[in-house]
């Protein structure tokens, strides 16, 4: 949408067009505020500047949570896969992860369109280079240009290009990612509020040009017939569907590597940060996996009509020349054609510790940050945070208290949680098992655990709003059908099953806890079940897999919630507070708890100390 010269003020303004960018934006106009979004490049809007892929094991959940409050991601990511596959497929439901890969273009069309295309949102092309500030908040933002633009809160989503700097070999070049300037300025007025910061790195390989790979000797891997798309609100998927070729290093490869190590950003010693331990560069894995002969590599096409194919699994910052001679060790590649090296970046993140769980920078309201200026990696990670930025900026731009999930409710809730609460010592990935409570938080069931609550908070449009009402009618329908649905162990046995002959009615839920009864099997006893929709099929088979552990971790969340419910005060003054060691109240003040529960999950902070907290809640409350 082009920019209404006359209007100087927004509500809300986004820095940044990355994922973590266009999800706050579209979220804070979803929610009502008059929203700009400021970008050095319109056409990079959505661009994906490492892997061509979305979703996996915790990150998936991730992308579902978003689509159930009504974000972009997840449209965009069924509009563009081209290839979708469904990780741990064989697994229980909880770690479950969809995922798919991305043809780029698709997807940053999709991406723009569907900005382009929401009411009270302008884009324009201008970097930044300051913040306004006045009478200790943020007030808006200075543009390259010069030019001033007034809001009621700022969302800064700058991702690698917060004084980012790109290592090659011996190369050092400033830039937010290949081919495109840092954000300096911005860099130093954050330093310049006396933020706790540091520095952070990632890598990327080298792209490489398909038609020069010869694929007849490797392995090839589909994808999931039919795909499972995204979105709840995508029928069925349209685009072409590919392969993706598989090929791994050798010894030989892993030899040019250890004689070049010199040439590493990280090796050499010209890189301080520290880079994402779960995405380690094939420099890493050479020297932490010696013992090892062979690494195994994805080879990912970009996109439908794009020659150019990531070679996923080798991420490097070795020299273009090492580059060369490494890659045409590897099988399919000996021949290939290099279109863009590897590198690493390195860049400013602050330390999350400095933003309240509403992803508001503590010291200057009005200012919220959202992606891997936090301390995380990967692009779903960057757009959740995003969207729940963009939210609270356009609430509090309207008068309103912030939202934010709890860990017992949200995959993004975990996240934020441990962010604000823990920090990060290095980039921040999702993962399952970071959720306590992930019997509860699974990818299926995203929508029902969040979209009414979306709704409430006003962040949900009508057509999401009407197709989850729609949803949440059948599924209660279905579920009251099952319930009412059992029969003896006699009537069960003259149809077949074996169970146990005690005279106790067994219920649709308990017959579907025995591996050998299956809902289809049911529809032979009770013939409406073949009526039921799939997805309402398949929300019986996992409440009756997950009955009874449910009910435990229900129990877990009760206490949870009472430890949640148990607010500290904002002005609490810790250095007056008795029964704390030093240490204990150095970190109570650095995070600054909002509950009971938040202080107990920081590092070092002991039971004792809880318990003084506890009896001073109690006391003022008293």
């Amino acid at each position: 949408m082009g920019i209404d010269l006359a209007n100087k003020h927004w509500d809300v303004i986004v820095i940044g067009g990355g994922h973590a960018g266009c999800e706050a934006a579209a979220a804070a106009a979803r929610s009502g505020a008059t929203t700009l979004l400021l970008t050095h490049k319109l056409e990079t809007i959505g661009e994906m500047s490492c892997n061509p892929a979305i979703g996996g094991l915790g990150k998936g959940h991730l992308v579902r949570e978003i689509d159930a409050l009504d974000g972009l991601m997840a449209r965009a990511a069924d509009t563009a896969g081209i290839q979708f596959r469904m990780l741990n497929a064989s697994r229980g439901p909880a770690v479950r992860g969809p995922r798919a890969q991305i043809d780029r273009a698709l997807y940053r069309t999709a991406m723009r369109s569907a900005l382009a295309a929401q009411p009270g949102l302008s884009l324009v092309a201008e970097a930044v280079e300051d913040l306004i500030i006045d009478g200790g908040r943020v007030a808006g933002v200075v543009g390259a240009s010069g030019e001033r633009y007034g809001a009621g809160a700022v969302v800064l989503t700058t991702g690698t290009f917060l004084n980012g700097v790109i290592h090659r070999g011996d190369e050092r070049v400033a830039a937010g990612r290949a081919g495109d300037a840092p954000a300096l300025g911005l860099s130093d007025r954050l330093y310049g509020l006396g933020l706790s910061m540091g520095r952070l790195k990632t890598g990327t390989p080298a792209r490489l040009d398909g038609r020069t790979i010869d694929w007849s000797g490797l392995a090839v891997q589909s994808g999931d017939d039919p795909p499972t798309p995204f979105s709840f609100l995508t029928g069925a998927i349209e685009t072409r569907q590919i392969q993706c070729g598989i090929t791994a290093t050798t010894p030989k490869t892993h030899a040019i590597i250890a004689e070049r190590l010199g040439e590493s950003a990280v090796y050499g010693g010209r890189v301080a940060g520290r880079g994402p331990r779960y995405c380690p560069s094939i420099e890493d894995k050479v020297v932490r996996f010696a013992d090892r002969d062979s690494h195994q590599i994805f080879l990912e096409p970009e996109g439908l009509d794009d020659p150019t194919v990531y070679p996923n699994g080798i991420s490097t910052s070795l020299g273009a020349e090492a580059q060369d001679l490494f890659l045409r060790t590897i099988p399919g590649l000996e021949a290939v054609v290099v279109f863009r090296h590897g590198y690493a970046i390195e860049y400013d993140y602050v330390d999350p510790r400095e933003l309240s769980p509403a992803l508001e920078v503590k010291r200057l309201p009005g200012l919220y940050l959202a992606g891997q200026i936090n301390g995380t990696t990967g692009y779903e990670e960057a757009a959740a945070q995003g969207l729940m930025a963009g939210l609270n900026a356009a609430r509090a731009a309207g008068g309103l208290e912030s939202a934010t999930l709890g860990r017992d409710e949200a995959y993004i809730g975990v996240m934020i949680d441990d962010l604000v609460t823990r920090g990060v010592t290095e980039p921040y990935r999702m993962f399952t098992s970071r959720a306590e409570y992930r019997l509860r938080l699974r990818a299926d069931n995203a929508d029902q655990r969040l979209t009414a609550l979306g709704i409430e908070l006003g962040c949900v449009g009508q057509t999401r709003a009407l197709a989850y009402e729609r949803k949440a009618a059948v599924l209660a329908q279905v579920r009251a059908e099952s319930a009412a649905l059992s029969i003896t162990p006699a009537a069960a046995a003259r149809a077949g099953f074996k169970i146990t002959p005690d005279g106790q009615a067994r219920s649709l839920t308990q017959l579907l806890t025995h591996r050998d009864i299956g809902l289809g099997d049911l529809a032979k006893l009770w013939p409406q079940i073949a009526g039921w929709p799939a997805f309402a099929r398949e929300q019986v088979e996992i409440d009756a897999a997950y009955h009874g552990y449910l009910d435990r971790q229900d129990a877990d969340v009760a206490l949870f919630r009472r430890e949640e419910d148990l607010r500290l005060p904002r002005d609490l003054d810790y250095r007056t507070l008795g029964g704390l060691s030093n240490e204990v109240r150095e970190k109570l003040i650095a995070v600054s708890p909002a509950t009971i529960g938040q202080a107990a999950r920081i590092e070092g902070v002991t039971p004792g100390a809880i318990t003084a907290l506890l009896a001073h809640v109690r006391r003022r409350a008293a």
